[in-house]
């Protein structure tokens, strides 16, 4: 089947007016006025409190559809509205020096919120971006839940905080610039972190801090002009770390140097989740070479020694007795039983000829970023400091003390820059395991998971099934079911602090499965309108035990947008409309229309494509914005058959646009990079990148087992672009690329094939690229690369 063929063949409608995006949104920012605190201090110390206060084919004719939850009331509300009552303890500090100094509340884990907070106070000071100083806060309990980074909410939730406290900071300034300089406030300028008045004569940051510097805390208001004009906000900006990174100057956790933290690795079972019954060598391990402590830990074997090459050797060596795992002699056959069975039921009928239905797989695969999952501990009798990238540190914290029995307050956190996320650093396991393991040494440690340890142990994406059911009545969508079913998405980590996160680990699963239907309720949205929409969840179980699962970036959306945009297409064929012309006639958020047709001119929808190739186009909202992606996918024999070493090749994605609605994009150059690396992720998840489950075991060990997108399948030509916005806040976007990219690629392999592919990712069935690597030991060998090692 030709993908020219008419009812597959985009047809580009007339010229269109699209509406400006919805208004009624939640956005625009007027001038609005906030409520603040000038704090006590020797230097200026200001602070925002948004938590009270302050105000706040043929003509065809959709079927309206009733506004969906996440429509009126979404995920990022709900988080937002969560930091409110604690974001006066947001401060931004004018020191000494006249620098600006904020402690950001959230994990930068490659995202690049550091560069873009500080670009925010830096537009809001009339500071140089490089006077600006962003760290990392510490786990802090008073700030409750607004210390959770997640679901692309960290710049939604702060933007007005840190807004309103830099913004208090620069009216302190300036009073107290007046009375020294015996001016006017309204006469005053600054520039570049000086302040003058219209004679010439200037003050100093540094200066007017110390004058502004109160004596106790009062409470201030500050008016917020709507953001225009901007010299720093919205301008192309390099990562304030970037030839820290490139340099290897940047430290992650690893390489920090914490006295006595010497290098701790952990000998995992070889079924998912088994534990240790006992180490039967335990002498001849401690007497190898660099060994200093050995110990059975509740997670396996803990071993310290002198460098980590010494360590894998002494795992290698370890003759350890193992209890079955969580899900010992369980295959991915086994687990997909399991979810049909769980499956809700569809309420409409088959209707033949007009009903459309898909029912689609989505198989295991890991969420470990290439940073491995490691953390520094130094327990004592009385207290515990960690170190590590941990995006819910007050959690960690609580984990953490709970584990090695000290009190909460005895617990020093370290939120350490992370090389990836992914969602796998929401959980603490590897703090906690550094504790537990520092606690029976008596001895700080620095903890690595070994490569192997983390697709096999690690946190992993849920296996999900995806089932829909549309109807076509009098030439119109008149119902759209759909029925995702998902093994249990741990959320154990709760809202980030004790509380939720002890209720969401209670062991009925019951309050786990709670955090699960709300999630999804407020991050699914079906942007069409189709008659009766529903898209309701159910998990397989509520044992969150069996499987180490995270909310792997994007969490439910990638698989629920691959399932609906497939539909999508079949239904625009069933009524044959070309699917651009179709998704405009249906959509009903002009935002999303705005992204879609943009894409389409970008990306040249509708051109000319050899036999075997074909354009794939689809869209997303979530996040306060919209995406759309449009691909061209070939998928010819010589081009899916070409011979790469060591290299997955199948289906190539030769071109792809990516369009991107985010509201007032703060850094459009790190808006870009994220969507290069979401594009990355929805790619793989559809064409190469699976767990693959066996005898309760995943046999993937590393990257190299892993066929994550790599060099070698990358889009030949890739093009974002950032649309500007009449919106005056931010949106989300460190997740918005992932579901849109992979359900364009999706269409497009539906459409150069004329098959609809169901099963995820496509290659899931074909013969293993690799050989599995041995689970007893369970890592490889130690390098013997030359490099100079500690005897």
């Amino acid at each position: 089947m030709s993908p020219r063929d008419d009812d597959l063949t985009p047809h580009e409608p007339a010229a269109e007016v699209v509406p400006a995006p919805d208004a009624g949104s939640g956005d625009g920012l007027s001038r609005r006025r906030f409520v603040g605190y000038v704090m006590g201090g020797a230097t200026l110390m200001v602070a925002a409190d948004l938590g009270m206060g302050g105000s706040r084919a043929e003509a065809v004719v959709p079927l309206p559809s009733v506004p969906q939850i996440a429509e009126a009331y979404d995920l990022n509300d709900f988080l937002t509205q969560c930091a409110l009552p604690t974001s006066n303890l947001i401060a931004i500090e004018i020191r000494e020096d006249g620098d600006a100094y904020f402690a950001l509340p959230r994990a930068e884990v490659g995202q690049g919120i550091v560069t873009s907070t500080a670009m925010i106070i830096a537009e809001e000071l009339d500071l140089p971006l490089e006077r600006v100083h962003v760290e990392l806060a510490p786990a802090r309990p008073e700030l409750l839940f607004n210390q959770l980074t997640g679901a692309s909410n960290t710049t939604i939730s702060t933007y007005t905080p840190i807004r309103t406290a830099a913004a208090i900071a620069r009216q302190s300034l300036l009073e107290a610039a007046a009375i020294s300089l015996g001016a006017q406030v309204d006469s005053l300028v600054i520039r570049a972190g000086t302040i003058l008045d219209s004679l010439g004569s200037s003050l100093s940051f540094s200066q007017a801090s110390q004058l502004a510097a109160a004596s106790e805390t009062r409470e201030v208001e500050v008016d917020l002009e709507p953001p225009s004009g901007n010299s720093v906000v919205g301008t192309h900006q390099r990562r304030t770390d970037a030839r820290e990174a490139v340099t290897g100057a940047k430290k992650f956790t690893l390489d920090l140097d914490v006295e006595g933290a010497l290098p701790t690795m952990v000998c995992r079972a070889p079924d998912l989740n088994g534990r240790p019954r006992a180490l039967n060598n335990r002498a001849a391990i401690l007497a190898m070479p660099g060994v200093t402590h050995v110990e059975v830990i509740p997670t396996g074997v803990a071993v310290r020694a002198a460098t980590f090459g010494q360590c894998i050797d002494a795992i290698r060596a370890m003759d350890v007795e193992w209890n079955p795992g969580t899900v010992a002699g369980k295959d991915a056959d086994d687990i997909l039983r399991e979810l049909r069975a769980a499956e809700l039921p569809l309420a409409a009928p088959a209707l033949g000829a007009l009903s459309v239905e898909g029912n689609f797989v989505f198989h295991f695969r890991s969420g470990s970023p290439l940073e491995p999952n490691c953390a520094i501990a130094d327990v004592r009798a009385g207290s515990a400091e960690i170190w590590s990238g941990l995006k819910s540190p007050i959690d960690a914290q609580g984990k953490v003390a709970k584990a090695v029995g000290l009190p909460q307050s005895a617990v020093t956190i370290n939120v350490v820059t992370s090389g990836g996320s992914f969602g796998r650093k929401l959980f603490s396991d590897g703090a906690v395991e550094a504790a537990t393991a520092s606690k029976a040494f008596g001895a700080p440690v620095k903890l690595m998971w070994h490569r192997a340890d983390e697709p096999r142990q690690g946190r992993v994406h849920p296996m999900t099934t995806s089932r829909i059911r549309a109807t076509i009545a009098l030439g119109t969508v008149a119902t759209f079911e759909q029925r995702h079913t998902s093994v249990t998405t741990d959320y154990t980590h709760g809202l980030g602090e004790r509380i939720t996160a002890e209720a969401s680990a209670l062991p009925t699963g019951l309050a786990n499965q709670g955090f699960a239907q709300t999630i999804f309720l407020l991050t699914q949205e079906l942007p069409y309108n189709f008659g009766v929409v529903t898209q309701l969840l159910n998990e397989s179980n509520f044992d969150f035990q069996r499987f180490n699962t995270s909310s792997v970036r994007n969490i439910y959306s990638p698989e629920v947008r691959v399932a609906n945009e497939l539909i999508v297409d079949q239904l625009a064929k069933r009524m044959r409309r070309g699917p651009y012309e179709f998704r405009m006639s249906f959509l009903k958020s002009s935002l999303v229309k705005r992204v879609l047709k943009r894409a389409a001119e970008l990306g040249e929808w509708g051109k000319s494509m050899p036999a075997g190739t074909a354009q794939g186009i689809a869209i997303h909202k979530e996040y306060k914005g919209a995406t759309a992606v449009v691909v061209e996918l070939d998928c010819r024999p010589e081009t899916v058959n070409r011979q790469v070493r060591d290299a997955v090749t199948g289906p190539r994605v030769t071109k792809a646009t990516v369009v991107i609605d985010c509201g007032l994009a703060i850094n459009p150059l790190g808006v870009e990079a994220q969507m290069m690396g979401g594009f990355s992720d929805g790619m793989c998840q559809v064409l190469s990148y699976s767990n693959h489950l066996v005898d309760g075991r995943f046999l993937e060990a590393s990257w190299d087992n892993s066929a994550y997108t790599r060099q070698w399948n990358t889009p030949l030509e890739f093009q974002c672009e950032v649309m500007e916005s009449d919106r005056l806040e931010p949106g989300g976007v460190g997740e918005a690329g992932v579901a849109a990219s992979a359900a364009a690629v999706a269409c497009a392999y539906a459409r150069a094939t004329g098959t609809m592919p169901t099963e995820f990712p496509i290659n899931f069935r074909d013969p293993l690229f690799f050989e599995p690597k041995s689970f007893v030991p369970p890592v490889p060998e130690s390098p013997t690369n030359g490099l100079d090692v500690v005897s």
